[in-house]
């Protein structure tokens, strides 16, 4: 007797389930990252090779500053610089040095005749645009004088800056002493104006 057994060796569903694997999209973190390591990878490789160049200029800067040398005699390299320090120092001392002789020039066009000055004195700190206090003592033939003589000060007198008397007093001869101060602008005392200025004046 047949049966209807039927054998199929074409199997209907297939042994191993299939996955669909999903392609992930890549992430805008993950391409500024790449980025980034790409940038520090060329700026890292160029630095490099700056730095040779560089080494590779030093070095040949230094050979031609050794031949350079070479072609000087020692001994005048040496009188050089030791000259050099000396117009260095001349130069800083001739910044810092004042001249008071155009302050003795306008005392001297402006004082009245019956006042006679004993004492002078000035302070110059050096610094920048300090003012030079200069600090004097004298003898008038009566207060008027001294009321005339600070009038004519604060008229004629300009480069002398606020003329103050002071510890006005009389002496056994009945002439008043008296103590003035006052200030000048450094540039009035510049000792090397001065010169620029005489040297133009001889030309």
């Amino acid at each position: 007797m047949e049966s209807d057994f039927q054998t199929s060796f074409i199997p209907k569903k297939p042994m191993v389930e299939e996955r669909a694997v999903a392609s992930r999209p890549v992430g805008l973190l993950t391409i500024l990252s790449i980025f980034i390591f790409i940038s520090i990878v060329v700026v890292s490789g160029g630095l490099y090779f700056y730095k040779g160049i560089l080494a590779k200029n030093i070095t040949q800067m230094q050979n031609d500053l050794n031949l350079a040398q070479n072609r000087f005699e020692r001994s005048k390299i040496t009188q050089l610089q030791v000259l050099d320090k000396r117009l260095s120092s001349s130069n800083e001392i001739l910044a810092n040095h004042i001249a008071v002789s155009p302050i003795f020039d306008v005392l001297s066009r402006e004082t009245l005749k019956n006042i006679r000055y004993t004492k002078f004195s000035y302070d110059f700190s050096g610094e920048k645009n300090a003012k030079v206090d200069v600090k004097m003592s004298g003898q008038a033939i009566g207060y008027r004088s001294i009321a005339l003589q600070s009038m004519l000060f604060s008229t004629n007198a300009k480069e002398l800056i606020d003329p103050v008397f002071s510890n006005l007093s009389l002496d056994n001869n009945g002439n008043v002493l008296f103590d003035l101060e006052f200030s000048v602008d450094p540039s009035f005392v510049d000792y090397k104006q001065m010169l620029a200025t005489q040297s133009s004046n001889t030309q």
